[in-house]
């Protein structure tokens, strides 16, 4: 979730900066990028992580790309914010066996 997650919000809020976006949509994008990430693990196929987590990869592109655009479309006003994701990716992760992380 960790890896995957904040890669996708970086992108999101990358994308959405190039664009023209304001502060709070560019927030809004990592928020909404990230969000969808939380309580994801690394499910291990064969003993390895890496199969689902390529491929996790490249959904994340196409959701960091969604969410800029959406975040586009409005004005930034939202009610879940970037600092709330992260908080609670981080007591997600610390709640998670170790078994389901990467790293």
């Amino acid at each position: 979730q960790g890896e995957v997650g904040v890669a996708c919000s970086m992108a999101a809020a990358g994308l959405t900066s190039i664009l023209g976006g304001s502060l709070a949509q560019i927030e809004q994008a990592a928020e909404m990028s990230m969000e969808h990430h939380l309580g994801l693990t690394c499910d291990p196929i064969g003993g390895l992580v890496q199969i689902p987590c390529i491929e996790r990869n490249a959904m994340g592109a196409a959701q960091a790309w969604n969410a800029s655009k959406l975040a586009l479309l409005g004005d930034g006003t939202h009610y879940v914010t970037l600092d709330d994701i992260i908080k609670t990716m981080k007591s997600t992760g610390d709640d998670m066996i170790a078994r389901y992380k990467e790293t």
